[in-house]
């Protein structure tokens, strides 16, 4: 019996004395020999990498009006577990619905929605689930939607008897979003960004590797509970912002284009409209608007596809009459264009066909300047086919750049189709018909060449890449000069016929943008076109155009518009009175602005010219000090605050600015002053202001604050913009006062001059 109790406590102590040895070998296994690996695994768990997301640069216009900027918008997410524990699940998903819903028809598809959202579960599908964003509905939305779904977490807490801290299920997360304060304004030019922040359509997409800046990251080590070690390492690669897009276009003058186009929209309903401003000189583009168009804050909300299209360089079109002017251009330039030349008009016969004269009857025996200004077909196939022969036409079409893209830096850009075989079709060419499709960015750079002098320039609207902290320019785009079209006297011979298009208020085709101050040299088209499905040319379907720059001895503005299919009643005739008033108040209200004397009233100064300035260093100053400098300087200084001396300016001492600019300085921290009256005050001072005290700054409209909203503490002020002098009534379009004639519009052909270009005519037209 004694055996067997100490055979038991020998089994006994030796199994534990094994059990104790594993042990022990398995903790200097596990302590010593696996040591580094398990630690390196551990670290990965203790560790929490971030992404530190960039600020994506700003697009300013030349004058550095904000165009596209970063601003805060906010996600909605759901706890579905509280929000079933609280039994609210249902108030939640009619709540919301009423806040996001984009239509009352879409309403009760989101509620639905929201509800699956609030009643999600974890992956396993065990538990509900923790966090669940309401995408897309709920996703990066601005302030004020946000606030309204604060007021309903409020109602709930009221609802709940819970304190104004307590969590109900709903959360708000402070994000970033891309935000255009002119909404539609430029929005072909600019494109927008999607709510991922991928950028799609314009500069956007184009400038997007300068835009968009190097992400940074950050890594720290954490406790169990995932809160960070006070002596843990960190790792920290700060963000490096995205530069700052600066552009060659006029936030005003880009105003004017879409303001001038509305009005045409109105009155004669086109397809589509398409506009660009340039200086001739440069060949920056100084606006670029078409219609349809889209608002980029909103643009999953717009329903016609084809308002993405920027036609100014993605579309194409037979010109009509304004491609005479290679016709004109290449005649003068070789010595064969004699103004007092008398011809027949009414019909010539080329080849195997007989082309006809736009009223098909002509006017009897009359000079190649009166055919011009009438835009006889007659006299221009006379011209480019006789006189200038068919292969230096030929060739003036390849130096003007209708062969190939201009390369203009917006994404997109198609090339036009020069195309002609036979005779018949360098024919109609002269004239801008047949297989000569072009688009309006080419047109625009080769009447350029002729306003500035014969230099066929490289259309550009970026200006300059821009730090945006320091501001300095990081880099800037200068003009450049492709060729030489023609000498500085031939372009000098050729805008004074054009400009006899316009002026001579009798027979000239371009009498309705004859201005009182300016001298304007510009040119009508009219051109039949080839309809979708169809086969011969439309007889009462048509594309306008107008092409002028002013004023003719020192051009500063070239204006291209071009209205597809607007309503005419049949009628080719009154072509002339859709495009010519548009360009003679667009170019009215752009000269005016850029402070260009009357041609015709040379005592007559619009506007002072402007300098560039040093701003002053103002710091400890005191008020009488500051105001006595900021005068002898030329600048206009407000002073805002009550106080001793200068703590605080804008803009920062050394940086160069204009002498129009606005400046400003406080006596006291702005922080907590109330924002001063802008009413009066134009976008970009107001917004110069807001910035000055820290307030966020929402704008609607254009041109000088006529209404202001009470900024309270954190929420932004909002301004209503609009020019002076015009009210909602006055933008209602005016009727006719004159009937102009269109006088190029040719006779509709049995059939087009080629099946290829009415096949490329049919393109151009689908979106």
């Amino acid at each position: 019996m004694t055996k067997k109790i100490k055979l038991r406590s020998l089994l006994i102590g030796g199994f534990f004395t094994l059990l104790f040895v594993v042990l022990i070998v398995k903790v200097y296994w596990i302590q010593v020999v696996e040591a580094s690996w398990l630690l390196e695994k551990a670290e990965k768990r203790w560790e929490t990498d971030k992404i530190i997301t960039p600020v994506r640069g700003s697009i300013v216009d030349r004058n550095d009006k904000p165009l596209a900027i970063e601003s805060t918008a906010y996600t909605i997410a759901l706890d579905p577990e509280m929000l079933n524990n609280y039994q609210i699940v249902e108030d939640v998903s009619q709540g919301l619905a009423d806040i996001l819903k984009d239509s009352e028809a879409a309403r009760a598809e989101l509620v639905n929605k929201i509800r699956d959202r609030a009643t999600r579960k974890n992956l396993d599908g065990t538990k509900l689930a923790r966090n669940v964003e309401v995408r897309n509905e709920g996703w990066k939305i601005d302030k004020d939607k946000a606030d309204q779904v604060r007021e309903l977490i409020a109602r709930l807490q009221t609802k709940l008897k819970l304190g104004t801290k307590a969590n109900v299920g709903i959360y708000i997360l402070e994000d970033k979003k891309r935000y255009y304060p002119n909404e539609t304004l430029a929005a072909h030019i600019l494109g927008y960004t999607n709510k991922e922040g991928e950028p799609s359509l314009g500069l956007e997409l184009k400038m997007n590797d300068v835009l968009k800046g190097v992400p940074g990251s950050m890594s720290y080590e954490k406790d169990g509970k995932g809160v960070e070690l006070p002596e843990g390492k960190v790792d920290f690669k700060p963000a490096e912002d995205g530069s700052n897009v600066r552009l060659t276009i006029d936030k005003n003058i880009q105003y004017y284009l879409e303001s001038a186009l509305a009005k045409v929209n109105d009155q004669w309903h086109p397809k589509s409209l398409t506009a660009i401003a340039v200086d001739p000189k440069t060949m920056e583009i100084l606006g670029m608007a078409n219609t349809p168009t889209f608002n980029p804050n909103t643009y999953g909300s717009t329903k016609d596809q084809s308002a993405f299209i920027n036609r100014a360089v993605s579309s194409r079109y037979e010109p009509g009459s304004t491609f005479k002017l290679v016709t004109l251009a290449g005649a003068v330039a070789e010595g064969v264009f004699n103004p007092n030349e008398m011809y027949q008009s009414g019909e010539i016969r080329v080849s195997d066909r007989i082309l006809h004269d736009h009223n098909n009857v002509g006017w009897g025996k009359i000079s190649f300047l009166d055919g011009l200004k009438r835009s006889s077909n007659v006299a221009f196939v006379k011209l480019g086919i006789e006189k200038l022969t068919t292969p230096k036409f030929k060739d003036y079409i390849e130096k003007f750049g209708f062969k190939t893209k201009t390369n203009i830096d917006l994404p997109s850009e198609v090339s036009g189709l020069i195309d002609m075989q036979y005779p018949s079709e360098f024919a109609t060419a002269t004239y801008g018909q047949g297989k000569v499709v072009v688009t309006a960015i080419q047109q625009t750079a080769a009447y350029a060449a002729i306003a500035n002098g014969g230099k066929l320039m490289w259309p550009h609207i970026v200006k300059a890449i821009v730090d945006p902290k320091t501001g300095k320019t990081i880099s800037d785009v200068q003009p450049q000069v492709i060729r030489q079209v023609v000498s500085p006297e031939v372009a000098s011979q050729v805008s004074g016929y054009l400009e006899q298009v316009v002026s001579d208020q009798e027979i000239g085709t371009g009498k309705l943008a004859f201005m009182d101050d300016y001298r304007v040299a510009g040119k009508t088209g009219t051109a039949n076109i080839v309809l979708p499905g169809d086969k011969t040319y439309s007889p009462n379907t048509w594309v306008i155009s107008f092409i002028g720059y002013a004023p003719v001895e020192d051009p500063r503005i070239l204006i291209t518009l071009i209205a597809d299919q607007p309503d005419l009643g049949g009628n080719y005739h009154l072509g002339g009175q859709v495009l010519a008033p548009a360009f003679k108040e667009i170019a009215g209200e752009s000269l005016q602005y850029m402070g260009v004397p009357s041609s015709k009233k040379p005592a007559k100064v619009v506007k002072k010219e402007t300098s560039r300035l040093t701003m002053p260093n103002f710091a400890d100053m005191s008020q009488d000090n500051a105001k006595s400098i900021a005068k002898d300087t030329g600048l206009t200084l407000d002073v805002f605050g009550r106080g001793d001396k200068v703590v605080n300016q804008f803009p920062k001492a050394g940086t160069e600015i204009l002498s129009t600019q606005h400046t400003y300085v406080a006596l006291q921290d702005v922080t907590g002053m109330p924002l001063p009256n802008l009413i009066g005050k134009s976008l970009r001072d107001a917004v110069e202001v807001c910035s000055f005290f820290g307030t966020e700054c929402q704008t609607s409209g254009e041109g000088y604050v006529t209404e202001q909203s009470a900024a309270e503490a954190g929420q932004a002020v909002k301004l209503t913009l609009r020019p002076i002098g015009v009210s909602e009534e006055t933008t209602a379009s005016a009727p006719p006062t004159s009937n102009g004639d269109a006088g190029d519009a040719p006779p509709p052909s049995p059939t087009p001059t080629s099946g290829t270009a009415a096949k490329t005519q049919n393109k151009s037209k689908t979106p």
